[in-house]
């Protein structure tokens, strides 16, 4: 689940002009980004180059991944909004410069400097992918919660 929702995104989701998770014409991307990255703390980024240090990963195989299958639905349950997606892979991925910390959620436009960060995962442990396949698997309840109060 995301550990950091960026307040851009989210004020520009409720006046109505930002990123509809479950619109198939809002390219949502995934970036893998390395333990010196400041994307974790800053949370009032409203663009990918404003980050201080982005520090993505550059190791062999690694593109930024569109988001398969995205969808959002009430859990009424739990009395949130949820944004799920497939699992994503990158094959045969090769380790960076130091190794990855979280994988970082956009709304891709042309380039960083009109692409909206939207969301920060953190993984449970730094990983190394050294040349395997590395899976991020989506909790099945989700990436994103949104609740009420929270």
């Amino acid at each position: 689940m995301a550990s950091l929702i960026f307040n851009p995104w989210m004020l520009d989701t409720v006046d109505g002009t930002g990123v509809n998770l479950a619109e198939a014409g809002d390219d949502v991307r995934a970036a893998l980004v390395m333990t010196n990255t400041t994307a974790d703390t800053e949370e009032e980024t409203a663009l990918m180059n404003a980050f201080t240090t982005l520090d993505e990963t550059a190791g062999s195989g690694y593109v930024r991944k569109a988001l398969a299958n995205q969808a959002v639905a009430i859990d009424t349950t739990n009395d949130r909004i949820e944004f799920d997606f497939d699992d994503i892979t990158w094959s045969s991925l090769g380790n960076g410069a130091r190794d990855l910390q979280g994988m970082l959620l956009l709304k891709h436009v042309n380039d960083d400097t009109d692409s909206i960060p939207i969301a920060f995962i953190e993984f449970s442990a730094n990983q190394s992918p050294g040349g395997s396949d590395f899976t991020v698997s989506i909790d099945a309840e989700g990436a994103i919660h949104i609740k009420q109060g929270a």
